[in-house]
C-alpha cells in the first residue's frame, strides 16, 4: 500500500517575521501541499507562545479551506479541556458544512500552553482527567444527534445540523490516550515529534482494543514526527542543528527563542545536554532523500500505519517548501486529477 502523507502546521513565525506573514505561508503551503497530493492538513492549537501563530484551529482552518479543493483540514488539534464541548462541536459542524466530507476533528487534552493560561481560556478547568472522558462522549454524542446527560437528553443540538460529520481523531504522545481512542472507537494519531518512546506499543494496544463506532468500523491510525528533506547536504547540516537546539531549547523553557543557524552551531553543548540531543533526534527525521525515504517507510512499518504527518521548521521558507515538495516527489504523491489536467 502506497504511503500517504500529511501535514501538521503550527504556524510558526520566523525570526524578522511576523504572525501575519506565519499565516499567509500557511495559506501558501495549504494551497501547495492541495496540489502536490498530500492527504490532510492540520493545524495545532497553541497559547501564550509568540513563536506560533496558530492559536485558533477552527478560524484558520475556515481560511485555508476557502483556497483549496481537495485536501482534508483539520485541527492537530483542538485541546479540549481549553473549550466549551458545544462550542467545539458547533464551531467543526459549520466547518463540515463549508467544506463537506474535508473536516477532520482532532483532541487532545494538553494544555496547548501553560496551565495559567488553560485556566483563562476555561474557568471552569480542573484539569480532571475525568471531566475529558466525559467530554469526549458528550462530543460524540452532539455530532450524531444522540441523547444523552451531557446535551441535556437531546435538548441542545450542535447547529448547524448537516448530514455528514467530521472525522475523530485522538490524538496522544503519552499512550494513555490510545486506550481512549479505542473505547470511543475514532482514528488515533500519535505524536513522535514529542515523544519518539512507546508509540509503536501504544498504536498495537489501540489496533487489540477497538470497539467500531458510528463513525469508524476499523481501527486507523497515523503517525507525527518532524521532518526535513534537501537534496543539499550542507542544508541537510544546517536545519538539522536549528532543530537540536531548538528542542532543547523548548525543554528548557525557551518558548520565545528563535534560533539561527549561526547561533546553533555555536552553541558549545554540555555532555548532559548532548544525550538529550541525541534522544531527541529520535523525534525527528532529517537528511537527504534516500535516507529520509528509508526513514520514513521504517517508521511507518513500526507503526503499522500508512500515513505520516509530517511538521517542518525551517529558518527560511523557502527551504521548507522544497522539503514538501521533495517528500510529495519521492513518495510519487497522488495529484488530483483536475490539478494533472492543468
Amino acid at each position: 500500500m502506497q504511503l500517504q502523507l500529511s501535514i501538521l502546521d503550527q504556524t510558526p513565525v520566523r525570526k524578522g517575521s511576523d504572525p501575519v506573514e506565519a499565516i499567509q505561508e500557511s495559506v501558501e503551503l495549504a494551497k501547495l501541499a492541495d496540489k502536490l497530493g498530500y492527504t490532510r492538513y492540520w493545524v495545532s492549537e497553541h497559547h501564550n507562545t509568540g513563536t506560533l501563530a496558530g492559536s485558533a484551529p477552527e478560524v484558520l482552518i475556515a481560511r485555508l479551506g476557502a483556497e483549496t479543493k481537495n485536501i482534508r483540514f483539520g485541527s492537530g488539534g483542538i485541546m479540549l479541556p481549553n473549550h466549551s464541548t458545544l462550542k467545539v462541536a458547533e464551531n467543526f459542524r459549520l466547518l463540515e458544512a463549508m467544506y463537506p466530507g474535508r473536516i477532520d476533528l482532532g483532541i487532545g487534552r494538553a494544555p496547548g500552553g501553560d496551565r495559567l493560561t488553560a485556566q483563562l481560556l476555561n474557568p471552569t478547568n480542573s484539569f480532571d482527567p475525568q471531566e475529558y472522558v466525559q467530554q469526549i462522549r458528550t462530543l460524540q454524542a452532539m455530532l450524531t444527534d444522540k441523547a444523552t446527560p451531557g446535551n441535556a437528553d437531546g435538548k441542545v443540538r450542535a447547529m448547524p445540523f448537516v448530514q455528514t460529520k467530521p472525522e475523530l481523531w485522538m490524538l496522544t504522545s503519552s499512550g494513555e490516550s490510545a486506550y481512549l481512542a479505542a473505547h470511543f472507537g475514532m482514528a488515533l494519531s500519535f505524536a513522535q515529534f514529542i515523544n519518539p518512546i512507546g508509540g509503536p506499543q501504544a498504536m498495537e494496544a489501540y489496533r487489540q482494543r477497538f470497539v467500531p463506532s458510528d463513525d469508524l468500523a476499523e481501527p486507523m491510525g497515523n503517525v507525527g514526527v518532524f521532518a526535513f528533506v534537501s537534496e543539499d547536504e550542507k542544508k541537510v547540516e544546517e536545519v538539522r542543528s536549528i532543530i537540536d537546539y531548538r528542542l532543547l531549547s523548548f525543554e528548557k523553557g525557551r518558548f520565545e527563542e528563535q534560533p539561527t543557524y549561526e547561533v546553533a552551531k555555536a552553541y558549545q553543548y554540555t555532555m548532559a545536554e548532548w544525550q538529550r540531543v541525541l534522544f531527541n533526534r529520535q523525534r525527528t527525521v532529517v537528511g537527504t532523500p534516500d535516507t529520509v525515504k528509508a526513514r520514513l517507510e521504517e517508521l511507518a512499518a513500526m507503526f503499522g500505519v500508512n500515513e505520516i504527518v509530517i511538521s517542518t521548521f525551517t529558518q527560511f521558507a523557502e527551504d521548507r517548501i522544497k522539503s514538501y515538495e521533495l517528500l510529495a516527489d519521492m513518495f510519487k504523491l497522488k495529484q488530483p486529477k483536475k490539478e494533472l489536467a492543468q
